[in-house]
């Protein structure tokens, strides 16, 4: 399939915006999903060229919280291991399945996460002691949320920042330092899938690269200078918008 240089010049921005947005928040996929879905490319490929330039985007905030010290590799290894093997799952999975009855999963998800952060009072503040602990975590809600994203994505690094929060009583920022790691893992996982599978559109996916790489390094230098609240306030109003977008499309 051939795109117009008008409509990869578009998608390598929007892959920009959402590049910085996933960083700072998640949900960069609920950017580039229905942008991958309005340039006319059929469901699989899209999901499939997402995960192309999304490892991109996430391995460069990957090696830039890593690198300064903001997480451990020690601390991440495991939960990035089992966050590859239940996106792989999920990216097998969805091989067998008719994409477009995923399509429902996103309005769901993004009102989800809206309502979380928009409802429940100082959802950006840790619980006072965690409600999970880590191998219960690392073995269950890890993989779960790592197989929604192989299967589909937009939205994973929100939910892997909020499951931090409230299940492992991390602070929002360092919750969404880790979500990169995590998402970096299960995105890697499902492109091997989906490459294999022949699902990946290589020049968009190549276009797209240059602004998730720009965005993401952009929004790893400003992350940690961020106020939680304004995190918050940024998950529920991307979470809006694009429930907002995708319901009207």
């Amino acid at each position: 399939m051939e795109l117009t240089w008008q409509a990869l010049a578009v998608l390598a921005l929007v892959a920009l915006a959402a590049g910085f947005l996933d960083t700072l928040a998640g949900g960069g996929g609920l950017l580039t999903v229905p942008a991958l879905l309005l340039a006319g490319i059929p469901p699989l490929q899209t999901l499939g060229t997402n995960k192309l330039q999304g490892a991109f985007g996430t391995g460069m905030a990957t090696y830039q919280v890593i690198r300064k010290k903001r997480v451990h590799w020690r601390d991440v290894r495991w939960p990035m291991l089992w966050a590859f093997l239940g996106s792989a799952a999920g990216a097998i999975a969805v091989q067998f399945i008719d994409a477009d009855s995923l399509l429902v999963i996103i309005p769901i998800v993004l009102a989800l996460v809206a309502a979380y952060f928009l409802f429940v009072p100082k959802s950006h503040l840790p619980p006072p002691k965690p409600r999970m602990s880590d191998p219960a975590y690392e073995a269950s809600v890890v993989p779960a949320i790592g197989a929604y994203d192989g299967a589909f994505g937009p939205g994973t690094g929100s939910l892997f920042a909020l499951s931090g929060v409230a299940l492992r009583a991390k602070p929002l920022v360092q919750s969404t330092a880790i979500a990169k790691t995590l998402n970096f893992a299960t995105n890697v996982a499902a492109l091997l899938i989906f490459a294999f599978a022949g699902q990946m559109l290589w020049i968009v996916g190549g276009v797209m690269i240059v602004g998730q790489l720009i965005g993401a390094y952009i929004g790893s230098h400003v992350l940690f200078r961020v106020n939680p609240l304004v995190l918050r306030v940024l998950i529920v109003v991307v979470s809006i918008g694009m429930l907002i977008r995708v319901l009207t499309a």
